[in-house]
């Protein structure tokens, strides 16, 4: 399956057209947070039958050659300035998610229905039931006015699992969010709840629309909450209501997950032209302490999984760069145009960790990267436990106000001297007071030559320096400029080297 195909599937822009599905009759219902905290007080018991025809045995292509009518399944009034589109089920997306609307007179079901859908002949050759016993919308794309005033662009998805993904302007669809990880990396096999009712209040003049979404799962229940608002920097507001029916561990909160095949620090991972292949590029995480740590992502030899101890997180994100073509040379892809997406906790999260989790991948068509918090103490069963913060998805990372950013930083073996490895960092400033602090940690390993020097035209300090491991299968290194107080002066690198998958430097 070619994934950014599959990505970029259904964002053509659309002219915003009448309201959808009429006729329903408006009832009143409970609060997505009230039905979560009641499911959880039960066993899970929910159970998918086999999807009916046409929906079920589709490939990648005969997916795609379903496409949500007009007027009927797609570009459908929420407000001014809104429209969004269901989205059928099949391939990966097996979930019956209910949907409804939230209006005056209540609440307003849309009922799921194969005459909602357009389907390709040339995959679907035969007549289409008319009815399709157990199966429902997989999810839903939210469309806005983001680059063009005319156009109603698509700006959300959310789609399989408890899965969203966001764009802001001029960007493309890339990393994702979801509302929770279970067992992220860990030995037992992960366990992904999944969305399976909808409730949309549509937008005002003054507030943009609400997405409810009510989750499920063997470990737990839960109520996500998203308010988008679209933009040149798109935020969506998320407010998070867990219920658990066992007491977790374990749990990843505001996980993004993302791809990261090959950069400038690992090069020989692929014989490829692209000089990077990557939807984010490195994980930020602005701490409690008041420290801003760079840590540039890997593709590696094994699953890798990092966590970086905090109390009271001020922001984490994983950060897409370079924003020129030239730093990918994908024409098709548009890596250049990933965003990047940053994760704004409100109120005091307390102790934890930024967990990073990074599996070996031999493609760019699976997503091998997750970053998420993970809180220090276990999330019970029998409480809510409530977790509010914002998403911005944009072009740019946050600004580190009084920093050096690390512009990039790459890495490669020693010809000459078998069994080193050459790094080097790059940090925009032209300040020659400013000197390098390394660390290394790991047994028998040591570093050498240490060295920073201007780079030519004016284009900032390089940070060099040669890693000798020796015997050692892993070492863990921590790079910061310092300025004449001691104080640091940029962001804090940071870099888990292992051995290749040749078992070299």
């Amino acid at each position: 399956m070619r994934r950014r195909a599959f990505l970029a599937g259904g964002a053509a822009a659309a002219a915003l057209a009448r309201a959808g599905t009429a006729g329903a009759t408006p009832s009143r219902g409970t609060s997505l947070v009230e039905r979560a905290r009641r499911l959880a007080t039960h066993p899970y018991a929910r159970r998918h039958p086999p999807l009916p025809p046409p929906f079920d045995a589709l490939t990648y292509d005969s997916y795609r050659a379903i496409r949500p009518k007009p007027g009927a399944a797609a570009q459908l009034q929420l407000g001014p300035g809104y429209a969004f589109d269901l989205l059928p089920p099949g391939f990966y997306f097996d979930t019956p998610v209910t949907v409804e609307i939230a209006g005056p007179e209540g609440l307003r079901p849309l009922p799921f229905s194969p005459a909602l859908f357009d389907f390709d002949p040339r995959y679907f050759p035969g007549t289409i039931p008319k009815d399709a016993p157990g199966a429902g919308f997989s999810g839903l794309r939210l469309r806005h006015p983001l680059n063009e005033p005319q156009v109603m662009d698509e700006v959300l998805v959310v789609q399989g699992a408890s899965y969203f993904r966001a764009v802001a302007a001029g960007t493309l669809y890339g990393l994702s969010a979801r509302a929770v990880a279970l067992g992220t990396g860990g030995p037992a096999p992960e366990e992904f709840p999944e969305i399976v009712h909808l409730r949309l209040t549509p937008a005002t003049q003054s507030a943009p629309p609400v997405i409810e979404a009510l989750i499920d799962s063997p470990s737990l229940a839960a109520c996500l909450t998203l308010r988008p608002e679209p933009g040149q920097q798109t935020v969506t507001r998320c407010a998070l209501s867990l219920f658990p029916r066992r007491r977790l561990d374990a749990a990843g909160l505001a996980p993004l997950t993302s791809m990261f095949f090959k950069g400038p620090m690992q090069p020989a991972v692929a014989d490829d032209f692209r000089p990077r292949v990557h939807d984010s590029a490195a994980l930020r995480i602005d701490n409690g302490a008041g420290e801003t740590l760079w840590r540039p992502l890997a593709n590696p030899a094994q699953v890798e999984t990092s966590a970086f101890l905090d109390h009271g997180p001020r922001g984490f994100g994983l950060i897409q760069r370079p924003r020129d073509f030239a730093g990918f040379e994908d024409a098709e892809a548009g890596y250049h145009r990933r965003p990047t997406a940053w994760v704004r906790p409100s109120g005091d999260w307390g102790r934890g960790a930024v967990m990073l989790v990074e599996i070996p991948t031999a493609d760019e068509f699976m997503d091998n990267v997750v970053a998420f918090w993970r809180p220090e103490r276990p999330l019970l069963p029998g409480v809510e436990h409530r977790f509010a913060y914002d998403i911005l998805w944009s072009a740019a990372a946050p600004h580190a106000p009084g920093l050096a950013s690390i512009r990039d930083s790459r890495s490669g073996r020693v010809h000459d001297r078998p069994g080193a490895r050459q790094f080097v960092v790059d940090f925009a400033t032209r300040d020659a007071t400013l000197t390098p602090d390394l660390s290394v940690d790991g047994e028998g390993v040591r570093a050498e030559g240490l060295a920073a020097y201007a780079l030519p035209g004016g284009h900032g300090l390089r940070v060099g320096f040669q890693l000798l491991p020796g015997k050692a299968e892993r070492a863990e290194l921590r790079l910061v400029l310092r300025d004449r107080t001691g104080r640091a002066a940029s962001p804090v690198w940071l870099w888990r080297w292992t051995r290749a998958r040749d078992g070299g430097v």
